[in-house]
């Protein structure tokens, strides 16, 4: 029995020892063995930590002949279909895109704009499926987006880290803002969120110079906070715009309207519903008039019919909504 033991247990050795190799083989091969450190540099070493670690790019893309994923556009220098490295070919989709839209667009631009809006450049032969990285389960901060744009442009291109760092072009400095938003609102996705409002809120509210006027407008929102826009949504009736109050109308027959007051003349009074209709009442007929701030135009069930990623959408979309400036 025990020269069996001495015989069989060296043999199961080698075995798990194979086995173990292999697993670290494929797991290098992949770039799952890399994993993002808690503070991170923007730089081409921090940027390439996220890029095979939490940003999870190599399940999709690969570097060359390093990765083995198919689903998207190889990063590296790769046969006839790749002959430029991410960095080089950045640089020639601006020039492309300068050409076609009449104004400067640097590879910097190009690369912050394929992680900020995925679908704005498909190649051909793949499909538009890129996750949005800032938003759940990736969730990528601004400065991890920075330091993935400077491992990219690493790839063979002229790495200029003001431009992605410290002096963005107005161009990425616009993407920097969204992906700020998204980050404040939780990680929702603002190019979602446009959706959501599109369908829920836009009938009600102006929102540069397009949409109702039930509710107030929403230009410059931002400026109020998350916590105000978070409880505008959940709570309606907490914080009641001045002008946007709910009023209780009852004529002399008993007869209700309820919504704000949109016009109010000598002889006639207008209230408008929720659902943009229009009650007019002659003064001479109203038994009672009030503000009601326990109540609100605004329907107090409107987040029930959002799920959670449209509710962090939304959020991500209003808290990009900043303030004029003159």
């Amino acid at each position: 029995m025990n020269a069996t033991i001495t015989r069989v247990f060296p043999f199961l050795l080698v075995v798990l020892g194979i086995y173990l190799w292999i697993g670290y083989s494929i797991t290098e091969l992949t770039g799952g063995g890399r994993r993002t450190s808690a503070a991170v540099d923007v730089s081409p070493e921090g940027g390439e930590a996220i890029y095979w670690g939490k940003g999870r790019c190599f399940t999709c893309h690969s570097v060359g002949g390093q990765g083995s994923a198919v689903r998207g556009p190889n990063h590296g220098q790769f046969g006839e279909k790749f002959p430029l490295p991410m960095g080089a070919r950045a640089a020639e989709r601006a020039k492309e895109r300068s050409e076609k839209e009449g104004k400067d667009f640097t590879a910097v631009d190009y690369l912050v704009e394929s992680l900020a809006s995925p679908g704005a450049y498909v190649v051909n032969g793949y499909k538009n499926e890129m996750a949005v990285v800032y938003a759940p389960p990736i969730s990528l901060s601004l400065k991890e987006i920075k330091a993935v744009t400077s491992y990219l442009m690493s790839l063979g291109g002229d790495l200029d880290m003001e431009a992605i760092d410290t002096s963005p072009s107005e161009i990425t400095q616009a993407f920097y803002s969204k992906i700020s938003a998204a980050a404040e609102a939780g990680g929702g996705d603002p190019g979602a969120g446009a959706e959501v409002f599109e369908d829920n809120c836009a009938e009600c509210h102006m929102l540069a110079e397009e949409g109702g006027e039930i509710g107030p407008a929403l230009d410059g929102i931002s400026a109020k906070g998350l916590k105000f826009i978070s409880e505008s949504i959940l709570q309606p009736t907490k914080a009641l715009a001045k002008g946007f109050e709910t009023w209780v109308l009852i004529d002399k027959e008993g007869r209700q309207s309820i919504g704000l007051k949109s016009r109010d003349e000598a002889a006639e009074v207008d209230i408008t519903k929720a659902n943009g209709d229009v009650v007019t009442v002659a003064k001479t007929d109203i038994k009672e008039m009030k503000i009601d701030d326990t109540k609100s135009v605004m329907p107090d069930d409107l987040s029930e019919g959002l799920t959670v990623k449209d509710y962090q959408d939304i959020l991500s979309f209003l808290m990009l909504q900043k303030p004029k400036t003159e």
